[in-house]
Formats: structure tokens, C-alpha cells, sequence
């Protein structure tokens, strides 16, 4: 079992994506993400947000909200690698300056335009989510690449 977290940074109705483009040997290489990664040990989901944000983007997160949870279920062949429990936040208020990030290319855009975007078929249904002002859960069940289904709740 793996713990994850993700941070939609938003500013003027756009949202800052990573183009995982750096690395062939990575499950989302040429998909379009929300930075993010991996909870260590004994780390909080929000402190593990507010760290990733900074190690992939250079930015220091001032807020976080809670938009909601996501479970990745392993069924055998996930394309995850292990069942994932991702907490996913987003963000209005941040101070730096954009880095060349280790993960890939960075780039602000329009959150209208994200659908148009190369993104995991399962991002493709909560991405809309972390926008409105309900809390979510969901869970998004993968089978190798292939997205097979998704069950939601609001909570």
C-alpha cells in the first residue's frame, strides 16, 4: 500500500500541470499531472503536498484545502504499481519562482483547456471535482493502462 498526495495550484482560472516528459521508465511519462508524490514515513498528507509542490515546482504553498480522496485499487495490474489512497488538495496562495522540475515541464493552463490535455482517463473525471466545493471521494479502477471504472461519492 502506498499514501500519495496531489496539489492543483490555481491562479487567474489557470491550473499549474506537470508534463511527466523527463523520464521513459515512469508509469505517467508523456501524461499531464497535478504535482504531487509520495507521503514518507511519519509525514503528514498536507506536509507531503506543501514538499512536493516545492521539490517539482520551486513554489511555497501558503494554503491548502481539502478537495478530496482517491483510491487506486490493485487488482492485480495496475498500472500504479500498488493499491494508492492519494489525498488530493488544491491551492490559491503561493510565493517563488517557477524551477525546471525534475519530473518534466511546467505550465499554467486554462482550466477550461484541461480537458484537451493528455491526462489519465480517471484524472479526466475528478480533475473537474477539485473545482467545485464539495469534498469527494473516489475510486478509480485501472486494469495494466486500460481505466475500467470509477466509483464517486461526495462526503
Amino acid at each position: 500500500m502506498k499514501l500519495g498526495a496531489l496539489v492543483y495550484i490555481i491562479k487567474n482560472k489557470k491550473v499549474l500541470m506537470l508534463h511527466r516528459n523527463k523520464n521513459t521508465n515512469d508509469s505517467h511519462y508523456g501524461r499531464w499531472v497535478a504535482p504531487g508524490g509520495k507521503i514518507n514515513f511519519n509525514e503528514t498528507p498536507a506536509d507531503c503536498a506543501m514538499r512536493e509542490v516545492l521539490e517539482e515546482t520551486g513554489l511555497t504553498l501558503k494554503n491548502l484545502k481539502l478537495s478530496g480522496f482517491l483510491t487506486f485499487p490493485n487488482i492485480g495490474n495496475s498500472p500504479f504499481g500498488d493499491l494508492w489512497y492519494v489525498w488530493v488538495f488544491k491551492s490559491t496562495k503561493f510565493s517563488g519562482e517557477l524551477i525546471d522540475s525534475p519530473e518534466g515541464e511546467l505550465q499554467w493552463i486554462n482550466i477550461a483547456d484541461l480537458e484537451k490535455i493528455n491526462m489519465w482517463d480517471g484524472d479526466r473525471i475528478f480533475t473537474p471535482l477539485v473545482f467545485k466545493n464539495k469534498i469527494f471521494d473516489i475510486e478509480l479502477i485501472y486494469d495494466n493502462n486500460k481505466f475500467l471504472n470509477f466509483k464517486i461519492r461526495y462526503i
